[in-house]
C-alpha cells in the first residue's frame, strides 16, 4: 500500500469514529462523564441483582427451615 492510501483509510476510521459516537450521542465533550456514569449506573445495577438473588436465597432457606420447625414441633412437641 501507498502512504496515500494508508492516510485515506486512516481518514474513513476516523470519520467513521466520529460518525458512529454521533450516532449514540457520545460526540460532545460531556462524554467522558457520560461513559462515567454509565459505569456507574451498570456497577450499580449488578450490585442490586446480587442483593435480590441473596434475598431471595435467604427467603426459601428461612421459609425451609421454619418448615422443617413446625414439623418438628408438630411431631414432637404439639402432644402437651
Amino acid at each position: 500500500m501507498t502512504p496515500q492510501e494508508l492516510q485515506l483509510i486512516e481518514n474513513a476510521a476516523e470519520e467513521g469514529a466520529k460518525r458512529a459516537l454521533e450516532k449514540v450521542g457520545l460526540s460532545d465533550s460531556d462524554a467522558g462523564v457520560d461513559i462515567k456514569e454509565l459505569r456507574n449506573l451498570l456497577d450499580a445495577w449488578r450490585g442490586a441483582k446480587r442483593t435480590i438473588g441473596q434475598t431471595i436465597v435467604r427467603i426459601i432457606t428461612t421459609a425451609l427451615l421454619m418448615a422443617l420447625a413446625v414439623g418438628i414441633y408438630a411431631k414432637f412437641g404439639g402432644d402437651n
